[in-house]
Protein backbone atom coordinates (compact mmCIF):
# COMPACT_ATOMS: atom_id res chain seq x y z
CA UNK A 1 0.00 0.00 0.00
CA UNK A 2 1.73 3.43 -1.18
CA UNK A 3 1.79 6.30 1.63
CA UNK A 4 -0.92 8.47 -0.12
CA UNK A 5 -3.55 5.17 0.18
CA UNK A 6 -2.66 5.23 3.72
CA UNK A 7 -3.04 8.73 4.46
CA UNK A 8 -6.02 8.91 2.60
CA UNK A 9 -7.40 5.40 4.47
CA UNK A 10 -6.82 8.19 8.20
CA UNK A 11 -8.94 10.80 6.15
CA UNK A 12 -11.59 8.82 5.67
CA UNK A 13 -11.52 6.81 8.86
CA UNK A 14 -11.32 10.02 10.74
CA UNK A 15 -14.80 11.15 9.65
CA UNK A 16 -16.74 8.01 10.96
CA UNK A 17 -15.34 8.01 14.24
CA UNK A 18 -17.37 10.61 16.23
CA UNK A 19 -15.59 10.43 19.66
CA UNK A 20 -11.70 10.74 18.41
CA UNK A 21 -11.78 14.75 17.97
CA UNK A 22 -8.21 14.94 17.10
CA UNK A 23 -8.69 13.80 13.58
CA UNK A 24 -11.03 16.79 13.49
CA UNK A 25 -10.14 20.10 11.56
CA UNK A 26 -11.87 22.06 14.84
CA UNK A 27 -9.94 20.29 17.12
CA UNK A 28 -6.32 21.40 15.42
CA UNK A 29 -7.47 25.11 15.53
CA UNK A 30 -7.90 24.82 19.17
CA UNK A 31 -5.35 23.06 20.41
CA UNK A 32 -1.72 24.28 19.06
CA UNK A 33 1.43 23.02 19.38
CA UNK A 34 2.15 21.53 22.39
CA UNK A 35 -0.75 22.01 24.22
CA UNK A 36 -0.44 26.05 24.38
CA UNK A 37 1.19 25.00 27.54
CA UNK A 38 4.77 26.47 27.16
CA UNK A 39 6.05 30.30 27.40
CA UNK A 40 9.63 29.33 26.43
CA UNK A 41 11.50 26.24 25.43
CA UNK A 42 14.65 25.51 26.89
CA UNK A 43 16.69 22.80 28.46
CA UNK A 44 18.89 22.18 31.42
CA UNK A 45 20.61 19.43 31.45
CA UNK A 46 21.41 17.23 34.70
CA UNK A 47 25.07 16.54 35.66
CA UNK A 48 27.23 13.10 35.11
CA UNK A 49 26.10 9.90 36.98
CA UNK A 50 28.38 9.81 39.56
CA UNK A 51 30.90 6.38 39.02
CA UNK A 52 29.60 3.39 40.79
CA UNK A 53 29.00 1.80 43.41
CA UNK A 54 27.34 5.27 44.25
CA UNK A 55 24.11 5.34 43.71
CA UNK A 56 22.75 7.46 40.20
CA UNK A 57 20.80 10.56 40.97
CA UNK A 58 17.32 9.93 42.46
CA UNK A 59 15.61 11.86 39.45
CA UNK A 60 17.33 10.43 36.35
CA UNK A 61 15.24 10.24 33.30
CA UNK A 62 12.85 12.40 33.97
CA UNK A 63 11.85 16.23 32.69
CA UNK A 64 10.10 18.56 34.21
CA UNK A 65 8.84 22.33 33.53
CA UNK A 66 8.27 25.04 35.48
CA UNK A 67 6.02 27.92 35.59
CA UNK A 68 6.98 31.18 34.09
CA UNK A 69 7.39 32.81 38.47
CA UNK A 70 11.15 30.66 38.60
CA UNK A 71 14.15 32.38 37.89
CA UNK A 72 16.43 30.85 35.45
CA UNK A 73 19.44 32.22 34.41
CA UNK A 74 20.02 34.22 31.65
CA UNK A 75 15.99 34.32 30.57
CA UNK A 76 12.99 37.17 31.41
CA UNK A 77 11.15 35.53 34.35
CA UNK A 78 7.68 36.76 32.31
CA UNK A 79 4.50 36.50 35.24
CA UNK A 80 2.35 35.97 32.78
CA UNK A 81 1.78 39.67 31.40
CA UNK A 82 3.80 40.83 28.54
CA UNK A 83 4.76 44.30 30.35
CA UNK A 84 6.17 42.45 33.16
CA UNK A 85 8.58 40.79 30.50
CA UNK A 86 9.47 44.26 28.81
CA UNK A 87 9.97 45.91 31.86
CA UNK A 88 12.19 43.33 33.65
CA UNK A 89 15.99 42.23 32.87
CA UNK A 90 17.16 38.49 32.61
CA UNK A 91 17.54 36.55 36.17
CA UNK A 92 21.07 36.65 37.49
CA UNK A 93 20.92 33.10 38.48
CA UNK A 94 18.14 30.08 38.57
CA UNK A 95 15.82 29.70 41.75
CA UNK A 96 17.56 26.96 43.98
CA UNK A 97 14.10 25.03 43.83
CA UNK A 98 14.73 24.28 40.13
CA UNK A 99 18.92 23.89 40.06
CA UNK A 100 18.02 21.24 43.23
CA UNK A 101 15.85 19.03 40.61
CA UNK A 102 18.31 19.85 38.23
CA UNK A 103 21.55 18.63 40.02
CA UNK A 104 19.10 15.47 41.28
CA UNK A 105 18.93 14.29 37.83
CA UNK A 106 15.96 16.05 36.19
CA UNK A 107 15.97 17.44 32.95
CA UNK A 108 14.16 20.90 32.63
CA UNK A 109 12.56 21.48 29.40
CA UNK A 110 11.16 24.88 29.56
CA UNK A 111 8.97 27.50 30.96
CA UNK A 112 5.06 27.17 31.15
CA UNK A 113 1.98 29.83 31.16
CA UNK A 114 0.84 31.10 33.95
CA UNK A 115 -2.51 33.12 35.00
CA UNK A 116 -1.21 36.64 34.54
CA UNK A 117 0.60 38.16 36.97
CA UNK A 118 -0.09 34.27 38.76
CA UNK A 119 -3.30 36.03 40.44
CA UNK A 120 -6.05 33.86 39.52
CA UNK A 121 -7.08 30.46 39.51
CA UNK A 122 -9.19 30.11 36.10
CA UNK A 123 -6.27 28.92 33.88
CA UNK A 124 -7.49 32.20 31.34
CA UNK A 125 -4.51 33.91 29.87
CA UNK A 126 -5.84 36.69 27.42
CA UNK A 127 -2.03 37.20 26.37
CA UNK A 128 -0.61 34.54 25.61
CA UNK A 129 -3.72 32.66 25.06
CA UNK A 130 -4.67 29.67 27.26
CA UNK A 131 -3.62 26.89 27.75
CA UNK A 132 -5.88 23.59 26.19
CA UNK A 133 -6.86 21.19 28.80
CA UNK A 134 -6.10 17.96 27.70
CA UNK A 135 -8.79 15.85 29.82
CA UNK A 136 -11.75 18.42 28.57
CA UNK A 137 -10.43 20.50 25.63
CA UNK A 138 -13.52 22.45 25.96
CA UNK A 139 -12.64 23.39 29.42
CA UNK A 140 -10.35 25.77 31.46
CA UNK A 141 -7.26 24.10 32.75
CA UNK A 142 -7.20 26.01 36.00
CA UNK A 143 -4.48 28.49 37.36
CA UNK A 144 -2.18 29.95 38.54
CA UNK A 145 0.33 27.30 36.97
CA UNK A 146 -2.09 26.59 34.28
CA UNK A 147 0.45 25.81 31.87
CA UNK A 148 2.38 23.05 34.00
CA UNK A 149 -0.81 20.79 34.81
CA UNK A 150 -1.37 20.45 31.07
CA UNK A 151 1.76 20.37 30.16
CA UNK A 152 1.83 16.72 32.77
CA UNK A 153 -1.60 16.29 31.90
CA UNK A 154 -0.52 15.72 27.83
CA UNK A 155 2.68 13.58 28.54
CA UNK A 156 5.01 16.17 27.87
CA UNK A 157 7.06 16.35 31.15
CA UNK A 158 7.09 13.96 34.11
CA UNK A 159 6.56 16.73 36.25
CA UNK A 160 6.47 20.27 36.61
CA UNK A 161 6.51 22.98 39.25
CA UNK A 162 4.20 25.67 39.99
CA UNK A 163 3.21 28.37 43.02
CA UNK A 164 0.57 27.85 44.92
CA UNK A 165 -0.62 30.94 46.51
CA UNK A 166 -4.79 30.02 47.23
CA UNK A 167 -5.21 26.84 44.86
CA UNK A 168 -2.12 27.67 41.68
CA UNK A 169 -1.30 24.25 42.19
CA UNK A 170 -4.58 22.17 43.44
CA UNK A 171 -7.22 23.93 41.18
CA UNK A 172 -5.66 23.27 37.74
CA UNK A 173 -4.34 19.73 39.29
CA UNK A 174 -8.12 19.08 39.82
CA UNK A 175 -9.39 20.60 36.69
CA UNK A 176 -6.50 18.41 34.83
CA UNK A 177 -6.94 15.41 36.05
CA UNK A 178 -3.47 14.81 37.58
CA UNK A 179 -2.23 15.29 41.01
CA UNK A 180 -1.05 18.51 42.60
CA UNK A 181 1.24 18.65 45.69
CA UNK A 182 1.50 21.61 48.23
CA UNK A 183 3.75 21.31 50.61
CA UNK A 184 3.90 22.67 54.29
CA UNK A 185 4.45 26.36 53.96
CA UNK A 186 8.32 27.55 54.16
CA UNK A 187 9.27 23.48 53.42
CA UNK A 188 10.34 24.49 49.99
CA UNK A 189 12.57 27.75 49.09
CA UNK A 190 10.80 30.74 47.96
CA UNK A 191 14.04 32.49 46.71
CA UNK A 192 14.13 33.22 43.39
CA UNK A 193 10.12 32.86 42.82
CA UNK A 194 8.02 35.66 42.39
CA UNK A 195 5.86 36.48 45.18
CA UNK A 196 2.36 37.01 44.65
CA UNK A 197 1.59 36.53 48.54
CA UNK A 198 4.29 35.94 50.61
CA UNK A 199 2.63 34.68 53.75
CA UNK A 200 0.60 32.13 51.46
CA UNK A 201 3.01 31.29 48.60
CA UNK A 202 3.96 27.97 48.33
CA UNK A 203 5.78 26.20 45.57
CA UNK A 204 4.11 22.99 44.95
CA UNK A 205 4.38 20.43 42.08
CA UNK A 206 2.50 18.12 39.76
CA UNK A 207 2.80 14.98 38.61
CA UNK A 208 0.51 11.86 36.73
CA UNK A 209 2.84 8.79 38.18
CA UNK A 210 2.52 8.41 42.54
CA UNK A 211 5.84 7.21 42.90
CA UNK A 212 7.46 10.40 40.65
CA UNK A 213 4.97 12.70 42.88
CA UNK A 214 7.02 11.05 45.79
CA UNK A 215 10.70 11.09 44.15
CA UNK A 216 10.51 14.86 43.61
CA UNK A 217 9.20 15.68 47.20
CA UNK A 218 11.85 13.59 48.60
CA UNK A 219 14.12 15.37 46.90
CA UNK A 220 12.62 19.17 47.76
CA UNK A 221 12.06 18.44 50.81
CA UNK A 222 15.11 16.61 51.55
CA UNK A 223 13.22 13.65 53.11
CA UNK A 224 15.86 10.92 54.69
CA UNK A 225 15.08 7.37 54.47
CA UNK A 226 12.16 6.02 57.45
CA UNK A 227 9.62 3.65 57.32
CA UNK A 228 6.06 4.64 56.19
CA UNK A 229 3.61 4.97 58.75
CA UNK A 230 0.01 4.15 58.55
CA UNK A 231 -3.17 6.71 59.26
CA UNK A 232 -4.99 6.52 62.71
CA UNK A 233 -7.46 8.34 61.69
CA UNK A 234 -9.25 9.77 58.57
CA UNK A 235 -11.38 12.70 59.00
CA UNK A 236 -13.95 13.47 56.24
CA UNK A 237 -15.59 16.28 55.90
CA UNK A 238 -19.01 16.02 55.72
CA UNK A 239 -20.46 19.28 55.09
CA UNK A 240 -17.96 20.56 52.84
CA UNK A 241 -18.36 17.22 50.29
CA UNK A 242 -21.76 18.69 50.36
CA UNK A 243 -20.93 21.40 48.59
CA UNK A 244 -19.60 19.05 45.32
CA UNK A 245 -21.77 19.70 42.41
CA UNK A 246 -21.38 15.96 41.30
CA UNK A 247 -23.23 12.62 43.60
CA UNK A 248 -21.19 12.68 47.32
CA UNK A 249 -20.70 9.36 47.12
CA UNK A 250 -19.14 9.52 43.92
CA UNK A 251 -16.18 10.92 46.47
CA UNK A 252 -17.15 9.94 49.76
CA UNK A 253 -17.50 6.39 48.89
CA UNK A 254 -14.43 5.73 46.86
CA UNK A 255 -11.96 6.88 49.92
CA UNK A 256 -14.21 4.78 52.91
CA UNK A 257 -13.98 1.52 50.45
CA UNK A 258 -9.98 2.57 49.85
CA UNK A 259 -9.66 3.49 53.82
CA UNK A 260 -11.31 0.10 54.86
CA UNK A 261 -9.22 -2.04 52.34
CA UNK A 262 -6.00 -0.46 53.32
CA UNK A 263 -6.38 0.26 57.40
CA UNK A 264 -10.14 -0.74 58.41
CA UNK A 265 -13.16 0.72 58.98
CA UNK A 266 -12.19 2.12 62.47
CA UNK A 267 -9.68 4.77 61.43
CA UNK A 268 -12.80 6.67 59.53
CA UNK A 269 -14.42 9.33 61.54
CA UNK A 270 -16.10 12.46 60.75
CA UNK A 271 -16.70 16.06 61.18
CA UNK A 272 -18.57 19.33 60.10
CA UNK A 273 -15.82 21.65 59.67
CA UNK A 274 -17.82 24.67 59.50
CA UNK A 275 -18.87 23.63 63.64
CA UNK A 276 -15.21 23.13 64.90
CA UNK A 277 -13.90 26.10 63.14
CA UNK A 278 -16.76 28.29 64.40
CA UNK A 279 -15.23 26.89 68.09
CA UNK A 280 -11.74 26.93 67.69
CA UNK A 281 -11.17 29.62 65.25
CA UNK A 282 -12.34 32.76 67.57
CA UNK A 283 -11.07 35.67 65.51
CA UNK A 284 -13.33 34.69 62.51
CA UNK A 285 -16.14 36.20 64.43
CA UNK A 286 -13.86 39.39 64.98
CA UNK A 287 -13.36 39.45 60.96
CA UNK A 288 -17.51 39.38 59.97
CA UNK A 289 -17.34 42.12 62.60
CA UNK A 290 -15.21 44.10 61.26
CA UNK A 291 -16.59 43.54 57.46
CA UNK A 292 -20.67 43.47 58.15
CA UNK A 293 -21.15 44.46 61.64
CA UNK A 294 -21.95 40.48 62.45
CA UNK A 295 -25.49 41.28 60.97
CA UNK A 296 -25.53 38.15 58.48
CA UNK A 297 -24.73 34.75 59.43
CA UNK A 298 -22.06 33.56 57.20
CA UNK A 299 -20.34 30.08 57.56
CA UNK A 300 -17.09 29.73 58.59
CA UNK A 301 -15.59 28.15 55.51
CA UNK A 302 -17.16 30.86 53.56
CA UNK A 303 -15.36 33.56 56.03
CA UNK A 304 -11.80 31.88 55.33
CA UNK A 305 -12.70 32.69 51.65
CA UNK A 306 -12.77 36.12 52.38
CA UNK A 307 -9.88 35.92 54.46
CA UNK A 308 -7.59 34.50 51.96
CA UNK A 309 -8.84 36.47 49.42
CA UNK A 310 -7.72 39.39 51.86
CA UNK A 311 -4.70 38.46 52.78
CA UNK A 312 -3.74 37.89 49.11
CA UNK A 313 -5.00 41.34 47.45
CA UNK A 314 -3.01 42.81 50.51
CA UNK A 315 0.05 40.94 50.13
CA UNK A 316 0.34 41.34 46.66
CA UNK A 317 -0.24 45.11 46.33
CA UNK A 318 2.68 45.49 48.98
CA UNK A 319 4.50 43.16 46.22
CA UNK A 320 3.81 44.72 43.13
CA UNK A 321 1.80 48.22 43.75
CA UNK A 322 4.89 49.93 42.41
CA UNK A 323 5.50 48.05 39.23
CA UNK A 324 1.61 48.49 38.69
CA UNK A 325 1.27 52.15 38.97
CA UNK A 326 4.36 52.98 37.09
CA UNK A 327 3.72 51.18 34.73
CA UNK A 328 0.23 50.93 34.16
CA UNK A 329 -0.24 48.00 32.80
CA UNK A 330 -3.72 46.70 30.73
CA UNK A 331 -4.98 44.29 33.33
CA UNK A 332 -7.68 41.20 32.67
CA UNK A 333 -10.77 42.98 33.99
CA UNK A 334 -11.46 40.14 36.04
CA UNK A 335 -8.25 40.64 37.58
CA UNK A 336 -8.79 44.11 38.04
CA UNK A 337 -11.90 43.33 39.89
CA UNK A 338 -10.36 41.30 42.43
CA UNK A 339 -7.28 43.49 42.65
CA UNK A 340 -9.03 47.18 43.28
CA UNK A 341 -12.62 46.18 43.28
CA UNK A 342 -12.95 45.51 47.41
CA UNK A 343 -11.71 48.26 49.60
CA UNK A 344 -8.49 48.01 50.92
CA UNK A 345 -8.20 46.10 54.27
CA UNK A 346 -7.67 48.30 57.49
CA UNK A 347 -4.60 47.54 59.25
CA UNK A 348 -6.48 46.32 62.48
CA UNK A 349 -8.57 43.83 59.34
CA UNK A 350 -4.81 42.29 58.24
CA UNK A 351 -4.47 41.58 62.27
CA UNK A 352 -7.20 39.89 62.35
CA UNK A 353 -6.34 37.90 59.18
CA UNK A 354 -3.05 37.17 60.55
CA UNK A 355 -4.45 35.85 64.12
CA UNK A 356 -6.83 33.40 62.10
CA UNK A 357 -4.10 32.02 60.41
CA UNK A 358 -2.81 31.14 63.68
CA UNK A 359 -5.61 29.61 65.58
CA UNK A 360 -6.67 27.84 62.06
CA UNK A 361 -3.08 26.71 62.16
CA UNK A 362 -3.41 25.08 65.75
CA UNK A 363 -7.16 24.10 65.07
CA UNK A 364 -6.02 21.87 62.09
CA UNK A 365 -2.91 20.48 63.57
CA UNK A 366 -5.02 19.67 67.01
CA UNK A 367 -7.69 17.93 64.62
CA UNK A 368 -4.89 15.60 63.14
CA UNK A 369 -2.33 15.64 65.20
CA UNK A 370 0.66 13.00 63.77
CA UNK A 371 -1.44 10.27 62.15
CA UNK A 372 -4.47 12.17 60.84
CA UNK A 373 -5.75 12.72 57.27
CA UNK A 374 -8.48 15.13 56.44
CA UNK A 375 -10.39 14.67 53.75
CA UNK A 376 -12.36 17.70 51.56
CA UNK A 377 -13.22 18.27 47.70
CA UNK A 378 -10.44 20.04 45.96
CA UNK A 379 -12.96 22.29 44.43
CA UNK A 380 -16.61 22.09 44.53
CA UNK A 381 -17.16 23.56 41.06
CA UNK A 382 -16.45 21.37 37.70
CA UNK A 383 -14.09 23.27 35.39
CA UNK A 384 -16.08 26.21 33.56
CA UNK A 385 -16.56 26.47 29.70
CA UNK A 386 -13.77 28.91 28.12
CA UNK A 387 -14.87 32.07 28.80
CA UNK A 388 -17.75 31.19 31.09
CA UNK A 389 -19.06 33.82 33.35
CA UNK A 390 -19.21 31.22 36.17
CA UNK A 391 -15.57 31.55 36.94
CA UNK A 392 -16.33 35.74 36.99
CA UNK A 393 -19.12 34.79 39.68
CA UNK A 394 -18.65 35.82 43.81
CA UNK A 395 -20.65 32.54 44.69
CA UNK A 396 -17.63 30.06 42.06
CA UNK A 397 -14.36 31.87 44.51
CA UNK A 398 -16.21 31.71 47.79
CA UNK A 399 -16.91 28.32 47.17
CA UNK A 400 -13.38 27.31 45.60
CA UNK A 401 -11.51 29.73 48.33
CA UNK A 402 -13.63 28.15 50.96
CA UNK A 403 -12.18 24.46 50.32
CA UNK A 404 -8.45 26.10 49.13
CA UNK A 405 -8.17 28.55 52.18
CA UNK A 406 -7.90 25.60 54.48
CA UNK A 407 -3.87 24.97 53.81
CA UNK A 408 -3.97 28.03 52.59
CA UNK A 409 -4.07 29.60 56.08
CA UNK A 410 -3.04 26.87 58.16
CA UNK A 411 0.20 26.34 55.90
CA UNK A 412 -0.77 22.72 56.15
CA UNK A 413 0.22 20.40 53.23
CA UNK A 414 -2.24 19.21 50.92
CA UNK A 415 -2.99 16.94 47.94
CA UNK A 416 -5.16 16.75 45.04
CA UNK A 417 -6.20 13.17 43.77
CA UNK A 418 -7.61 12.33 40.54
CA UNK A 419 -11.13 10.07 40.81
CA UNK A 420 -11.56 10.10 36.60
CA UNK A 421 -15.06 11.55 35.40
CA UNK A 422 -18.20 12.65 36.38
CA UNK A 423 -20.57 13.78 33.04
CA UNK A 424 -16.93 13.97 31.12
CA UNK A 425 -15.80 16.30 33.48
CA UNK A 426 -12.70 15.38 35.85
CA UNK A 427 -13.13 14.41 39.78
CA UNK A 428 -10.57 14.81 42.26
CA UNK A 429 -10.52 14.11 45.86
CA UNK A 430 -7.92 16.55 48.40
CA UNK A 431 -5.74 14.94 51.37
CA UNK A 432 -4.61 17.61 54.38
CA UNK A 433 -1.92 16.14 56.49
CA UNK A 434 -0.84 18.49 59.47
CA UNK A 435 2.21 21.14 59.08
CA UNK A 436 5.35 19.10 58.75
CA UNK A 437 3.71 16.05 57.60
CA UNK A 438 4.81 16.26 54.01
CA UNK A 439 6.06 12.61 54.17
CA UNK A 440 2.90 11.04 56.35
CA UNK A 441 0.30 12.59 53.61
CA UNK A 442 3.23 11.12 50.55
CA UNK A 443 3.15 8.11 52.08
CA UNK A 444 -0.61 7.34 52.56
CA UNK A 445 -0.92 8.66 48.70
CA UNK A 446 1.69 5.67 47.72
CA UNK A 447 -0.41 3.52 49.73
CA UNK A 448 -3.81 3.96 49.30
CA UNK A 449 -3.28 5.23 45.05
CA UNK A 450 -3.93 2.06 43.37
CA UNK A 451 -7.01 1.59 45.33
CA UNK A 452 -8.27 5.38 45.12
CA UNK A 453 -8.41 4.08 41.35
CA UNK A 454 -9.51 1.57 41.22
CA UNK A 455 -13.04 2.33 43.80
CA UNK A 456 -13.28 5.35 41.22
CA UNK A 457 -13.46 3.02 38.18
CA UNK A 458 -16.27 1.05 39.83
CA UNK A 459 -18.21 3.21 41.08
CA UNK A 460 -18.06 4.84 37.39
CA UNK A 461 -18.76 2.12 35.44
CA UNK A 462 -21.48 0.09 38.43
CA UNK A 463 -24.45 0.28 40.19
CA UNK A 464 -22.60 1.05 43.79
CA UNK A 465 -23.17 4.40 42.78
CA UNK A 466 -26.90 5.95 44.00
CA UNK A 467 -27.46 7.75 40.70
CA UNK A 468 -26.90 4.24 39.03
CA UNK A 469 -25.50 4.25 35.23
CA UNK A 470 -26.78 2.25 32.75
CA UNK A 471 -25.24 -0.15 30.59
CA UNK A 472 -25.16 2.17 27.18
CA UNK A 473 -24.25 5.17 29.91
CA UNK A 474 -21.30 2.72 31.44
CA UNK A 475 -20.25 1.87 27.26
CA UNK A 476 -19.67 5.62 26.77
CA UNK A 477 -17.41 6.40 29.93
CA UNK A 478 -15.29 3.59 28.92
CA UNK A 479 -15.35 4.85 24.77
CA UNK A 480 -14.58 8.03 26.09
CA UNK A 481 -11.44 6.19 28.46
CA UNK A 482 -10.67 5.10 25.26
CA UNK A 483 -10.75 8.23 23.02
CA UNK A 484 -8.44 9.85 26.28
CA UNK A 485 -5.67 6.82 25.85
CA UNK A 486 -5.96 7.37 21.92
CA UNK A 487 -5.13 11.18 22.30
CA UNK A 488 -2.18 9.97 24.34
CA UNK A 489 -1.43 7.36 21.63
CA UNK A 490 -1.75 4.85 24.10
CA UNK A 491 -3.09 2.74 21.38
CA UNK A 492 -3.36 -1.08 23.31
CA UNK A 493 -5.24 0.72 26.23
CA UNK A 494 -7.86 2.53 24.34
CA UNK A 495 -8.33 -1.30 22.48
CA UNK A 496 -8.90 -2.01 25.68
CA UNK A 497 -11.40 0.62 26.84
CA UNK A 498 -13.70 -0.10 23.26
CA UNK A 499 -13.58 -3.35 23.49
CA UNK A 500 -15.02 -2.87 27.43
CA UNK A 501 -17.57 -0.23 25.41
CA UNK A 502 -18.53 -2.97 23.21
CA UNK A 503 -19.16 -5.79 25.96
CA UNK A 504 -21.74 -3.34 27.80
CA UNK A 505 -22.64 -2.22 24.24
CA UNK A 506 -22.37 -4.31 21.35
CA UNK A 507 -24.94 -2.97 19.09
CA UNK A 508 -22.87 0.84 18.79
CA UNK A 509 -20.74 0.91 15.37
CA UNK A 510 -19.06 4.05 16.48
CA UNK A 511 -17.44 1.78 18.93
CA UNK A 512 -16.13 -0.83 15.98
CA UNK A 513 -14.87 2.05 14.10
CA UNK A 514 -12.97 3.99 17.13
CA UNK A 515 -11.83 0.17 17.89
CA UNK A 516 -10.89 0.15 14.17
CA UNK A 517 -8.63 3.14 14.30
CA UNK A 518 -6.47 2.45 17.21
CA UNK A 519 -5.42 -1.52 15.97
CA UNK A 520 -4.61 0.56 12.39
CA UNK A 521 -2.12 2.59 14.61
CA UNK A 522 -0.83 -0.89 15.89
CA UNK A 523 -0.67 -2.85 12.71
CA UNK A 524 -3.38 -5.04 13.21
CA UNK A 525 -5.26 -5.26 10.29
CA UNK A 526 -6.84 -8.33 10.25
CA UNK A 527 -8.99 -6.79 13.13
CA UNK A 528 -9.04 -3.44 11.58
CA UNK A 529 -11.01 -5.32 8.84
CA UNK A 530 -13.45 -7.20 11.34
CA UNK A 531 -14.39 -3.92 13.09
CA UNK A 532 -14.98 -1.93 9.94
CA UNK A 533 -17.15 -4.69 8.62
CA UNK A 534 -18.93 -5.03 12.10
CA UNK A 535 -19.34 -1.31 12.40
CA UNK A 536 -21.30 -1.52 8.11
CA UNK A 537 -23.66 -4.32 9.71
CA UNK A 538 -24.39 -2.33 12.71
CA UNK A 539 -25.25 0.94 10.45
CA UNK A 540 -25.18 1.06 6.84
CA UNK A 541 -24.94 4.80 7.16
CA UNK A 542 -20.91 3.97 8.07
CA UNK A 543 -20.42 3.38 4.38
CA UNK A 544 -20.86 7.09 3.69
CA UNK A 545 -17.77 7.43 5.34
CA UNK A 546 -16.20 4.64 4.79
CA UNK A 547 -15.69 4.33 1.39
CA UNK A 548 -15.27 1.06 -0.58
CA UNK A 549 -11.37 2.33 -2.02
CA UNK A 550 -10.55 2.69 1.66
CA UNK A 551 -12.11 -0.89 2.49
CA UNK A 552 -10.09 -2.33 -0.35
CA UNK A 553 -7.22 -1.01 1.24
CA UNK A 554 -8.06 -2.32 4.93
CA UNK A 555 -8.22 -5.79 2.83
CA UNK A 556 -5.09 -5.64 1.06
CA UNK A 557 -3.54 -4.98 4.35
CA UNK A 558 -5.18 -7.87 6.35
CA UNK A 559 -3.66 -9.80 3.19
Amino acid sequence: MGSSQAAGLWVLLGLGLSGILIMTRKLKQVIREDFGAFAEKLQLLPPPQPAPPKAPHPLTGLTFAVSDVFDIEGHVTGFGHPDWAKTHDPASRTAPVVSTLVQGGATCIGKTVVDELAYSISGENEHYFTPTNPTAPSKTPGGSSSGAAVAVAANLADFSLGLDTVGGVRVPAAFCGIMGFRPSHGAVSHSGVLPVSTSLDTVGWFAKDPKVLGRVGHVLLQLPFASSRSPRQIVIADDCLQQVKVPTNRIAQVVVKSTEKHFGRQVLKHENLDNYFNLKVPSLRKFHSEKTNGVVKVSSIKLLAHVAQSLQRHEFKQNHDEWINLVKPTLDPATSAQLYGPPESSDMEVEICKSIKNELHAAVNSLLKDDGILVIPTVADPPSKLGGKPLLSEDFRSRAFGLLSIASLSGCCQVTIPLGLHNKNPVSVSFIARHGGDRFLLDTLQTMYTSLQEQADLVTNTKLSKNALTREQSAEVSKEKGNQAFKAKEYQKAIGFYSEAIKLSGNNATYYSNRAAAYLEIGSFLQAEADCSQAINIDKKVTSFLHKDMLDVVDLQAS
